[in-house]
């Protein structure tokens, strides 16, 4: 299976019970609420990628003044950390979240297939009409949907810290149009310090597929060396949805 679809069933299996309908659901409104890593309302998961990948190692910490701090150490290995939201909510909205790395992965670059790492990722899922695609990405799902014995997210939005492009770059995956990363950050400059970031994901979205999101499914963390064979340590805080854009 290639690693963009193995990516979109895990994704998938990391919904649970959440059973996507085979038609667009409309979504909830809006509703704004913190997603935090001690919130047992949000019930993050962690998502193991596969059994023949090493996962990375995700821990709940005190850091200083923050608290429910989301550390990642990745060897090697990659695995995601996931909050479905139920029931799906519509955009317009904004996410926010404080990240922080002391270092970059050597030798990464996602926009190249095989050196696709990243010490902070942090991807929001979406639902959209799968029938509104081209004929080999309607194929692609149905691939994949068999696999995951249930509907795929229609569309993934990935923010990453890069150094090999300018923050503000996009970068489609190199597997399938409905990956799309987004470098928010670039370079080693903010390394060592907490950095804030808040997007407006129907922005976002429009910049990255040229139309308006559909309801937003789920927001997921990934620190990843599994393409590299390097590591990295990665630390996520505070994750939030605000309402009405902004």
């Amino acid at each position: 299976m290639r690693t963009s679809q193995r990516f979109l069933v895990t994704l998938v299996a990391a919904l649970g019970a959440t059973a996507f309908a085979a038609a667009p659901d409309p979504g909830s409104p809006c509703r704004a609420r913190g997603l935090g890593f001690d919130d047992k309302g949000a019930a993050w998961k962690h998502v193991p990628l596969s059994k023949l990948k090493r996962d990375t190692v995700y821990r709940v910490v005190q850091e200083g003044d923050r608290s429910a701090v989301l550390h990642a150490s990745a060897d090697r290995s990659a695995s995601l950390y996931v909050a479905a939201l139920k029931p799906s909510q519509r955009p317009p909205m904004t996410l926010s979240w404080e990240w922080k790395t002391d270092a970059l992965v050597a030798g990464a670059d996602n926009r190249d297939k095989d050196r696709e790492d990243a010490p902070l990722r942090v991807l929001v899922a979406f639902d959209g009409d799968v029938a509104t695609l081209p004929e080999a990405e309607q194929k692609r799902f149905t691939r994949a949907r068999k696999l995951a014995g249930r509907e795929l997210p229609y569309a993934v939005l990935m923010y990453i810290w890069t150094d090999q492009v300018p923050a503000g770059t996009l970068i489609p995956s190199a597997h399938t149009s409905q990956i799309k990363m987004l470098a928010v950050a670039s370079g080693a400059g903010d390394l060592g310090r907490w950095q804030s970031v808040r997007r407006n994901l129907a922005e976002d979205y429009k910049k990255a597929y040229g139309a308006e999101p559909g309801p937003l499914l789920a927001v997921g963390v990934m620190t990843d060396t599994d393409n590299t064979g390097g590591t990295a340590q990665g630390s996520y805080h505070g994750i939030r949805i605000d309402c009405e854009g902004g």
